[in-house]
């Protein structure tokens, strides 16, 4: 478990001592996170003192008390900011002080907690700082590093997501103005875009999540015995919902015996994935045919879907990262350009093959052969 360093800068010897006994067994775990992270945490009374100790400790967190004897803890704030020490300052100020805790923060303050706080409110703060630093430390790795591909991951993060962002606050804008009028039906279609804008954002955030675990190979895999014919099954269960929304039927079909030795959750990523562009890029009233066969030392799986179908020169560019087929009749369907090269991957992690056979307008076929 790593330790991230905390400075403590309060004159109250209640407040140093408290915030040392909630942190004192506290860790920070997120799913993206390799391991936890618990704090050290060191003390100072005054600001004068935090400065000496700041060169000593290089802290990665301070929690700064801003009514101090001597130089107060904005003063200390600007002193940091001139130092340019790596490190988030998180403000301490009473409810009375609040105009000053939101100027720090706009002065360089990650965050301000307000005094009397509670043991869970210094958490929640902690842990939101803890996850910023993390996600900062990886992003310099990659730059020394020089993962091209990882730049580009973040700038499609960003872009993908500062669209739908935008757009959200633009309803809830309209909404909290009640530029629609005072009766919620009237806002009906502003929520369901809003839900829609929201869904596309979590998409993008999990594809995004199983690219990074496939590629770091810090995602522990399960090899055993698996069904494809139930996984297969699962997959149509889950989307099902989206096929009726869409008006898409769904079919399926097994033959032979269809257990191989694979990961669970990685060939359900793969099934989820084919099915659920079957149904997208479908048109209305269509069909999805999904398929499971076992033929002597091989099981198939075949997604064979009635829609808008792809050109030879789309398919040469289909499995690539962050590459969405772009014509007249995708535009309005969203996507991260992910799903695809996920899919790819996890296939040839289990030596097996895909193809794609597809005409414009006719549909697409999508077949993965794994050995046993």
């Amino acid at each position: 478990m790593e330790k991230l360093k905390i400075l403590v800068v309060d004159d109250e010897p209640g407040i140093r001592s408290g915030i040392s006994r909630i942190l004192k067994n506290f860790t920070v775990d997120y799913p993206f996170m390799d391991d936890n992270f618990g704090f050290d945490v060191v003390e100072a009374a005054t600001g004068e003192d935090a400065i000496e100790i700041l060169e000593e400790v290089k802290p990665d967190i301070i929690l700064l008390d801003n009514k101090l004897p001597g130089m107060s803890g904005v003063e200390v704030l600007e002193y940091i900011n001139k130092k340019d020490c790596n490190c988030l300052v998180v403000m301490i100020t009473s409810y009375a002080s609040l105009d000053i805790a939101i100027k720090a923060t706009k002065n360089g303050a990650f965050d301000f907690v307000p005094k009397p706080f509670t043991p869970q409110e210094l958490k929640s703060s902690l842990e939101n700082i803890t996850k910023h630093l993390f996600l900062k430390r990886m992003t310099k790795k990659m730059h020394k590093e020089g993962k091209q591909v990882r730049f580009q991951f973040l700038s499609v993060l960003s872009h993908e997501l500062k669209a739908p962002i935008n757009a959200v606050e633009g309803y809830l804008t309209m909404m909290k103005e009640k530029q629609n009028g005072d009766n919620i039906v009237d806002y009906a279609d502003i929520i369901e875009r809003s839900l829609v804008r929201i869904n596309g954002m979590r998409n993008l955030i999990m594809d995004m999540l199983d690219l990074t675990r496939i590629e770091s190979g810090k995602k522990k895999r399960e090899l055993k015995t698996v069904d494809l014919s139930e996984i297969v099954k699962n997959a149509i269960d889950t989307m099902k919902p989206y096929a009726i929304q869409r008006d898409v039927k769904m079919h399926f079909e097994e033959e032979g015996d269809t257990e191989i030795i694979a990961d669970y959750d990685e060939m359900g990523i793969v099934c989820n994935n084919l099915i659920s562009n079957a149904i997208k890029y479908n048109k209305e009233h269509g069909s999805v045919f999904c398929r499971v066969s076992g033929e002597n030392d091989v099981v198939i799986i075949e997604v064979k879907d009635t829609g808008i179908g792809m050109t030879e020169e789309d398919i040469s560019k289909l499995f690539h990262e962050f590459v969405r087929i772009k014509n007249p009749k995708t535009r309005g369907i969203t996507g991260s350009g992910l799903g695809l090269s996920i899919v790819k991957k996890l296939v040839k992690l289990h030596d097996g093959e895909i193809s794609v056979q597809s005409e414009p307008d006719k549909g697409t076929i999508f077949k993965i052969e794994i050995k046993r």
